[in-house]
Formats: structure tokens, sequence, C-alpha cells
């Protein structure tokens, strides 16, 4: 990076390669469709590129793109709502969250993509992105205490969720 805070073509892809993973992924797990999610990314890599000179080198750089992306997938699900809603969850490709000793990780991912995105992306951010409260307030430009708020109220829903799933689970096992 120049003193501009501008990239060379090789530094940008290399920027690209750390980052376009962890970014699909995420995207994916905000917009449940893989085809929007890429479109998602492509996007906030083009505004990376372009507004790399109004980043604050002083701040960690993944705030500062996962802002960029969470906006792009939102701006792209506005786009999309005319259209039926696509529905794919496919959190349980993230390497993070599924393991071999997970039998119930697709469970769990499923049960927090079935949740309204209020309470649904924070938990996604803090929990599956590692990203701390105040990070996550940055990201979706909303006040820490919002963020406790929903975290908090999401993981209250998520609790919920999975008890009806569990007694679900045994009342299925029962009547085989």
């Amino acid at each position: 990076m120049d003193n501009k805070g501008a990239l060379d073509k090789a530094s940008f892809q290399e920027l690209y390669q750390k980052h376009a993973n962890f970014a699909i992924r995420t995207a994916i797990a905000i917009t449940r469709n893989p085809e929007i999610a890429k479109d998602a990314v492509q996007e906030t890599f083009i505004r990376v590129y372009r507004h790399l000179s109004s980043y604050d080198a002083s701040l960690p750089f993944e705030p500062w793109l996962y802002r960029i992306l969470v906006n792009e997938c939102n701006r792209l699900l506005k786009e999309e709502s005319k259209m039926p809603a696509y529905h794919h969850p496919d959190l349980e490709n993230d390497e993070r969250i599924s393991s071999p000793s997970g039998g119930h990780a697709a469970d769990l991912v499923e049960t927090i993509q079935s949740m309204e995105d209020l309470y649904r992306i924070p938990l996604i951010l803090k929990y599956i992105k590692g990203f701390s409260e105040k990070e996550i307030a940055d990201i979706l430009e909303l006040n820490q205490n919002t963020v406790k708020s929903r975290l908090f109220k999401g993981r209250q829903n998520l609790r919920q969720l999975l008890e009806i799933a569990e007694q679900e689970a045994e009342l299925d096992e029962k009547y085989r």
C-alpha cells in the first residue's frame, strides 16, 4: 500500500486471497443465497479497492471490510426482495462450525438460519466470525448496547428454538 492508501495489483490480490473465503461464508450466512452472496463479495471487493484511501489504517481492517460486506448484502437483498425468497442455508460449509464431532452442527446452522435477521446477523458475526461487540456495532452501524441486547435476545431465541427442535426429535424417536 502506498502512502495514499492505494494498492498495487499484487497487493490487492493478496488482500483478496486472505479475506475472500471468510467473506463468502459470511455473505452466504447473511443472504441465505450463494449467488447473491457471490455478487455481494464481488461488489464488496470492488468498493474496498475504490475506497481504500478512506480506510483508517490505525483501525482493524476486518470490521471495515465486513461493514461494507453487510451493507452490500443488505442492498442486494433489498433488490431481490421483489422476487420469491430462495432459502439455502449453507453455513454447514463453514469449517469453523462443522467438525466430525459436531453431529448437531447442521441442526444448529439450520436453527440459526431460521432466525429473524435482527438476531441472526449479530449472532453470526459474534460466534461464527469472532467479532467483538464493538466491532459488530461498527459493522452494523449500531450502538454497542443495541448489539449486546440483540445478542442476548438472539441467544434466548436460539436456546428456545433448539429446545423445541430437541423435543421434536425426541418425539420422532419415540414414535418410530
